[in-house]
């Protein structure tokens, strides 16, 4: 889905406010019975430590990039690390591995896959049995992408990952607003909180996020590519829960923006749109580029047609945050 507009703080025009207001009833039930699920699950317990990073609203916070980086850091550790996914829009309902070579986006997701460049991956919307299936494939520690609402499974650690931009928007629960809980809930649940930053130079309002006055460990992140900005004249096409963050981030770096367009978030690409992008592309005389979440949710023939343009989390105090990892495997360090 796109975000409505009257989920954005900024707005500030009376219709949005009356909107929320309107539908401000209906969140208030959301944040109840999810509550109550909570309060009523006992959570399995997996015979290896868990880390969940999740976040507290809808949208594109940077959660997958963030899973991918502890991955790559657990496995610095000498550790064995498995990614668990719900593996949201994919056909195959699990527990299963994911397998890049035979699987795709309509399989099993598109972030799984990308987690699977990474490390081994499982699938499964239960997670107790995704868990499961991780430890009988030889995970030390599984790495939970998404699943801080989820109390199905017992977490041994858990991020919360906050955009430091937008933050938690006006501060309502869905529908009113992009919240799945509220921030005070969800945030006393969490061990520890990464705030995604545009660079690495733009410091966070932490008031601003409620989290100045937080007892427990706020980490700066932010998103950086993995290599070159492609030369020449792009037109750039994002289906991701913010694309502006996906097409400032891209200027931002060096590339010679024609054209954006924008999907929803998970948007599986229709004939109409691959000739309507290969059009744009034609006129402007430009080359097309996307994020690595929608490069693999393209259909073959025309993936080879579109630059992937990967990026990753970088974190200002990495050391801080593997001390939390080898807190989570134990006393493990590097």
């Amino acid at each position: 889905m796109r975000p409505p507009a009257f989920w954005n703080d900024k707005a500030g025009r009376s219709s949005g406010a009356v909107t929320r207001a309107l539908l401000s009833p209906l969140g208030w039930a959301y944040a109840a019975a999810g509550a109550a699920r909570i309060a009523r699950t006992t959570p399995f317990k997996a015979d290896v430590p868990v880390i969940c990073v999740g976040n507290l609203t809808l949208g594109g916070t940077g959660k997958t990039p963030v899973s991918a980086a502890l991955l790559a850091m657990l496995a610095e550790m000498r550790a064995t690390p498995f990614a668990l996914s719900r593996g949201w829009g994919g056909r195959l309902k699990g527990p299963v591995r994911v397998d890049p070579a035979s699987h795709s986006a309509d399989d099993v997701g598109d972030e799984p896959l990308l987690l699977a460049r990474v490390a081994p991956a499982v699938i499964s919307p239960d997670r107790p049995a995704g868990a499961q299936l991780a430890v009988k494939q030889g995970a030390s520690i599984i790495v939970m992408d998404d699943g801080h609402q989820n109390p199905t499974l017992h977490k041994d650690f858990s991020f919360v990952v906050v955009d430091g931009e937008t933050g938690w928007g006006p501060g309502t629960i869905f529908p009113a607003g992009p919240l799945r809980e509220p921030v005070s809930a969800g945030l006393a649940r969490a061990d520890a909180v990464i705030v995604m930053m545009p660079d690495g130079d733009t410091l966070p309002d932490l008031a601003k996020l409620k989290l100045d006055t937080l007892d427990r460990p706020v980490f700066r992140a932010w998103l950086a590519p993995t290599g070159p900005v492609p030369e020449g004249k792009l037109l750039a096409f994002a289906g991701i829960g913010r694309p502006q963050k996906f097409f400032d981030g891209l200027k931002a770096a060096g590339g010679d923006i024609a054209d954006a367009i924008q999907f929803p978030d998970h948007h599986r690409f229709s004939a109409s749109d691959l000739k309507r992008l290969a059009d744009l592309a034609d006129s402007w005389n430009a080359r097309l580029i996307t994020t690595g979440k929608d490069h693999v949710r393209l259909p073959a023939g025309f993936r080879d047609t579109v630059l992937d343009y990967p990026v990753q989390a970088v974190f200002a105090d990495e050391a801080r945050i593997r001390d939390c990892l080898a807190d989570a495997l134990g006393g493990m360090k590097p």
